[in-house]
């Protein structure tokens, strides 16, 4: 959503866009730009396709604005879930 309204925004011929997510646990020690060194993480795997015809400038533009969206946002943060019964 967030690359839609960007690129509506600019003026850019975007007709489609379509996210694909893959999650998958991976031992810490096997990521090289992890903090956590021990353990397993959960990895997401995201593929997004864009349907227009774009320049590499604006595939890199693209990319950035979908790294910078909310719900990327907030994977990436630190999570702290408090669950209650009610």
């Amino acid at each position: 959503m967030t690359i839609a309204l960007y690129a509506r925004r600019k003026g850019w011929p975007l007709s489609e866009v379509t996210v694909r997510l893959h999650h998958s646990r991976i031992h810490a020690e096997d990521c090289a730009e992890c903090e956590t060194k021990q353990g397993l993480l959960d990895r997401i795997d995201t593929e997004i396709t864009v349907a227009g015809e774009f320049t590499e400038e604006q595939r890199a533009k693209l990319l950035e604005i979908a790294n910078k969206c909310p719900v990327h946002r907030t994977l990436r943060s630190e999570i702290n879930i408090r669950t209650t019964l009610a």
